[in-house]
Formats: C-alpha cells, structure tokens, sequence
C-alpha cells in the first residue's frame, strides 16, 4: 500500500470512529504514518478526504457486489446476492465502513458537507438494483413492480439494517439475515397458482 492509499484508509478507519468533526487531519496522518502536509498534498482539505474516503469505499464494495452477483441466473438471484454481498462487505469492513454511515446522503452528522457527489457514489448502488430488478422483471423472476420507487425501497431497506446492526444500542442479532429474506420476498414473482 503506498502513501495516498494509507492515508486514504486512515481516513476511513479515523472518521468512521471518531466522525467528521472530532477527526483532525493530524490524526489520519499520524495513523497512516506521514507527515501531515502530505494529507493535505494529495486530498486538499478535510471535506474532499471525507468524500474521497466514502467514495472509494463505495466504489470498492461495487466491485465486490457486482462481481459476487455474476453468479444468479435471474435477476432475483442477482438481487439476494447483492444484498446479503453488501450486507457482508459492512461486517467485513466493520473498522471502516461507519464512514459511509457518516457522510452518506442519508445522515446529518455533517450538515455543511456538499452532499452532491457522495450522492451521485451512492446512485451507483441504487443504479445497480434498478438494473437487477429489470433483469427479474425481464425474466419473470421479479413482480412486474415501479422500478425507481422499488429500487430506492429496497436499498433504504438495507440502509436501515444497517444502520440497526451498527448504530442501535440493543440486540439486533439476525436483522441481516432477515433484510436478506424480507427483500426477495417482497419482489420475488408469485406463483399464479397461489
């Protein structure tokens, strides 16, 4: 890992810890180990390493999901794999994940943030459900469902797991799982006999 990746991931790791305001550019430097000029050499000012550092997370959890969801045969398939993928990759990435939970669209931790362009990042997500469900759709393996409305339910869905798993003070033992079960079954194509 070179320098701008490690400070990239101290980013991560220090604002989904400490959050937007109590993280100082000293504090990434001194993780990732550089001087603390560099930090702001390679990302300007805290603002831009915050978005940088919550979009590169986004575009590195795209990969996994998209390429984890070439498995399904229908677009449902492709759904559930998307979902329980994404619900994994915030398991596996328990240290740096909570940034997304700070400077998504979706939060208030920051108010002042330009949420513009982490919102066009978290678009990709959603984009990439728009076009598993028209997959299923296609296939017959999805109810014939509104495609923008179903595709912002079904991420807020697993937004809300989430942010249940890593944020509420009380048990939430199986909530994944459940996300998983409750998503297919409310899009998955009925039986006509049923």
């Amino acid at each position: 890992m070179n320098k701008k990746q490690r400070i990239l991931y101290a980013a991560q790791e220090q604002f989904g810890k400490h959050g937007y305001a109590k993280t100082t550019m000293k504090m990434i430097a001194d993780q990732a180990g550089v001087a603390s000029g560099l930090v702001s050499h390679y990302y300007g000012n805290k603002d831009n390493l915050f978005l940088e550092a919550g979009g590169d997370l986004i575009d590195e959890m795209l990969e996994v999901l998209t390429d984890k969801a070439k498995e399904a045969e229908t677009g449902l398939q492709a759904i559930g794999i998307f979902v329980k993928s994404y619900l994994e990759f915030t398991l596996a990435h328990k240290t740096t994940f909570p940034t997304l939970l700070r400077c998504s669209p979706f939060s208030d931790d920051y108010p002042d943030l330009d949420r513009h362009q982490i919102a066009a990042k978290f678009k990709e997500l959603i984009d990439q459900i728009t076009e598993y469900l028209e997959q299923g759709m296609a296939d017959g393996s999805i109810e014939e469902l509104p495609l923008a409305q179903t595709s912002f339910l079904v991420y807020g869905h697993i937004v809300g797991a989430v942010r249940t798993v890593f944020l509420a003070p009380y048990d939430s033992k199986g909530v994944f799982e459940e996300a998983c079960h409750f998503i297919i079954r409310s899009i998955a194509k009925r039986d006509a006999e049923h």
